[in-house]
């Protein structure tokens, strides 16, 4: 891997925020990105429903639709190409690392659909890339809720217009300059939540994956950590919503004198009740 290529995958692997941050001596003025990437990221398309008649090929080279794979579980939806010597395959590690941590299971409570968006790639290469990462999950089940698939020129830019991923060939390298993330998906195939990067905290998936399934799957102690973090779009991450426990304690605490003034209160008119008599 060059220097250039290895300076593309970092820089394209930061959440679109990273562009905004402030100027440094050694860096691009604030809200500038390296001409590189100047065409390289993500544009939200958070409540849209992806197009289920995407023509596309499953690991055996068999014809399928993206739509397919829709309508039964909530779907982590990751493009990459099979190929990448870097960024792509520490993007599938990591997913799969962190997936592994959940108590969810791949085909039971969730899908996961990966797409080559190298149109050049072809079927037996995603079924190579399937057998391995199947492999590493190692739980019953992934091989039905795992696909790898891959498209035409066509199908796999209807796609990636869909998400808002935009790449390029970077003809210096011969590799793709492209962004690293995760879209989550309802069953029906509709946008829900981007995670950006190259690690994922098993937390965030877990929470995209409750809240995609509408709260169909997850615990107790899910829907009230839903409660307690919130979505932030532009990091891609959840976090600790420190307002809404202030505000909680703010009220528990009100409800809580207002017992104590009611009982108290109580006491009071019993003893003079008890004192005329």
């Amino acid at each position: 891997m060059s220097t250039r290529a290895f300076v593309i995958a970092l820089i394209a692997a930061l959440p679109a925020a990273a562009a905004a941050q402030p100027a440094t001596a050694a860096g691009p003025p604030a809200g500038m990105r390296p001409a590189v990437l100047k065409d390289i990221g993500f544009d939200q398309r958070l409540g849209e429903m992806l197009p289920h008649d995407i023509p596309l090929r499953d690991e055996a080279g068999n014809a399928v639709r993206l739509g397919d794979f829709f309508g039964q579980r909530p779907v982590v939806l990751t493009l990459v190409y099979y190929d990448c010597p870097m960024l792509c395959t520490l993007t599938l590690n990591s997913l799969s690392s962190a997936l592994a941590t959940l108590t969810f299971d791949i085909g039971r409570e969730f899908d996961v659909v990966t797409v080559s968006f190298d149109p050049r790639e072809k079927p037996s290469l995603a079924a190579a890339k399937k057998k391995g990462y199947v492999t590493r999950y190692g739980r019953p089940g992934a091989e039905t809720g795992w696909h790898f698939l891959t498209g035409d020129r066509e199908s796999l830019a209807r796609l990636t217009a869909a998400v808002g991923f935009r790449y390029q060939w970077d003809a210096e390298i011969k590799q793709f300059a492209h962004p690293s993330g995760l879209m989550v998906l309802t069953p029906e195939g509709r946008i829900t939540r981007y995670l950006y990067g190259i690690e994922y905290a098993p937390k965030d998936l877990r929470l995209s994956l409750v809240e995609a399934s509408e709260r169909k799957i997850g615990t107790p102690v899910d829907q009230a950590m839903l409660f307690c973090y919130q979505y932030n779009p532009a990091t891609g991450r959840y976090g600790l919503l420190t307002m809404r426990l202030l505000r909680g304690g703010a009220v528990l605490t009100v409800l809580g004198l207002g017992g104590l003034i009611f009982s108290l209160r109580r006491k009071e008119h019993a003893m003079l009740r008890d004192g005329v008599r």
